[in-house]
This record gives C-alpha cells, sequence and structure tokens, in this order.
C-alpha cells in the first residue's frame, strides 16, 4: 500500500513538473526593411519557418525601419539582428551585440559574401565622373544605409567632394527602390544604392538596366555593377540578452541551411557562413566620421 502511495505521489509531482515548465520563448529576428516591410516578409518570412521548424519553437521575423533598429536592440524587442554591416558595427560598440554568422548573397549561381554601393545617373545624363557630381542634386537611401549611402560617401570623400556640402542637394530616398526611381524620374541628377540593387529591380521588371549609366565602374570579376570598393555582406548579430543556447541552435541551423531550399531561394541567397571581418566597415565609418565614429582618428 505504501509503495502505491509513493508511486502515485511521484507521478503527480512529474507530472506537475511537466505541467510548470515553461514553453520556450519566442525568438524574435529584427531584419532591417531596405525595401520595405512586405518586400522584407517576402524575402525573409521563409527564414522565420526554416528557423522555426528547426528550433521547435515560433521565430519572428520583425521588419524594421532604419530608425527603429536601434531602439528595437536596445528595448529588448529583438533577439537577433539582421542589417547592414555599418548598423552591426554601431550595435557592437553601442550594446554589445555579437556577430554569428554572415549571409552569403546569391547572382547568377555566384556565391558572394561581400558587397558594394553603385553610384549611377540617367543613361543620357552629362554627368560622367564623381566630379562631375559636384554642384548637382545627388540622393542617397540615408545617412545610415551603409550600400545606399557610406560607401558612397567615402568615395566621394577620397575624391575631395563632400555631398552634405558640394552638392546643390543631399537628398534622401527612404528606400533602395527611391533612389532609382528619382534618377530616372529626374528628381536627383544622381543617386547612391548598394551593390545588385538595379539587377533585383531589373529581375523584377521595374527598371531596365540600360536606362543608366554607372558612375566609376569597378572592373572587376564581382557579378554586380559597383563603384566603390567591396565589404562583408550583412551578418546575423546576437544582442547581448540572447540565449546562448539559442544563439547556438540558430547559427546551426543557418549554417547547414541548403541553396536549394526554400528559405535561401525566398531570401535569394546561397546561405550562411562564419561571421567574417567587419574591420573594413569600422574604418569607413571612421573616414566618413559617422555616428558612434565620430571623432575616432
Amino acid at each position: 500500500m505504501k509503495r502505491t502511495i509513493l508511486s502515485a505521489f511521484v507521478l503527480v509531482a512529474l507530472v506537475g513538473a511537466f505541467v510548470a515548465a515553461p514553453a520556450l520563448a519566442d525568438v524574435n529576428i529584427g531584419v532591417l526593411a531596405k525595401r520595405g516591410a512586405p518586400q522584407c516578409m517576402q524575402q525573409w518570412g521563409a527564414t522565420g519557418q526554416y528557423l522555426s521548424e528547426k528550433l521547435g519553437t515560433p521565430v519572428k521575423i520583425v521588419p524594421l525601419k532604419f530608425e527603429a533598429i536601434k531602439p528595437s536592440v536596445e528595448s529588448g524587442q529583438v533577439d537577433f539582428v539582421l542589417a547592414n554591416s555599418a548598423f552591426y558595427v554601431e550595435l557592437e560598440k553601442e550594446f554589445g551585440c555579437r556577430a554569428v554568422a554572415t549571409l552569403v548573397n546569391s547572382r547568377n549561381g555566384n556565391a558572394l559574401k561581400e558587397f558594394g554601393g553603385v553610384v549611377f545617373v540617367k543613361a543620357d545624363s552629362p554627368i560622367t565622373t564623381l566630379a562631375d557630381i559636384k554642384g548637382k542634386k545627388f540622393m542617397v537611401v540615408k545617412k545610415s544605409s551603409f550600400g545606399g549611402a557610406q560607401m558612397a560617401w567615402r568615395l566621394l570623400k577620397e575624391n575631395g567632394i563632400d555631398p552634405e556640402t558640394d552638392c546643390a542637394e543631399f537628398l534622401f530616398g527612404n528606400k533602395h527602390d527611391n533612389v532609382v526611381l528619382a534618377v530616372r524620374n529626374g528628381a536627383c541628377d544622381a543617386g547612391s544604392v548598394r551593390s545588385d540593387t538595379l539587377e533585383r529591380m531589373a529581375d523584377e521588371g521595374k527598371i531596365s538596366m540600360d536606362e543608366f549609366r554607372v558612375i566609376n565602374k569597378v572592373d572587376d570579376d564581382f557579378p554586380f555593377v559597383h563603384s566603390t570598393r567591396l565589404y562583408p555582406e550583412w551578418p546575423l548579430a546576437a544582442c547581448k540578452s540572447a540565449d546562448p543556447a539559442v544563439v547556438a541552435q540558430v547559427v546551426q541551423a543557418l549554417l547547414a541551411l541548403q541553396p536549394t531550399d526554400t528559405a535561401a531561394q525566398s531570401a535569394k541567397i546561397v546561405g550562411w557562413t562564419e561571421p567574417l571581418d567587419y574591420g573594413p566597415v569600422r574604418e569607413c565609418l571612421t573616414i566618413i566620421q559617422y555616428g558612434t565614429f565620430a571623432g575616432i582618428q
């Protein structure tokens, strides 16, 4: 009888412990929506689904505007951030975020771990050199856009041009697509976006590549037109508060992603790799004296 009562007690205790065990919390990945929230979800929604299946807990993609990246990290709204490389080095410096993987982009079967910025004009524009941009209306995405502003900013500065003081107007399109359309429609004389933007918009039928001409075009084997040097691709950064066990699971799942997986095809990437060296990005921000790198020599 005593044995039966004891067994019943143990069973109740085990059931109680199981019921009381907290469910795994949702994992939130903030993603810079450089072309708007709908396009962001179209590109990265499948990655959220893939990770949800691998982790056995909901992984939500949270599209973020440029100005929402830092507040989302500071408030603890997100556990991970996928944003441009410049945002990462600032988040690292300000909030202790850590790069845990770097995305590998895809173009015509090529695996690309770097990207650049492209400075461009309408095909019939009289602008032919960087020097010609002086006194003209120059549009970038936002000052906080690495591929869509800061890379070109460094290029211009190294060529003796400060877009803030030497251009007739230094304009902001807020989204990459807006900059491209503004140049085409004549709202500005020249613009800059990240490499692959023109090609992706052409693939989507929004523009034709022959409507534009690239300024300071770099001739190399990189498959996207670009005007600047190349920098390491976007990293996935883990916030300081992220559970180390969850971080390890996410990294393991991303490194296992195959090019044929739906998540990779929707994101138009080959997959993910170990985090690259982001020193060149810090150097760029120091040269243009941007954000938390202003005042550093």
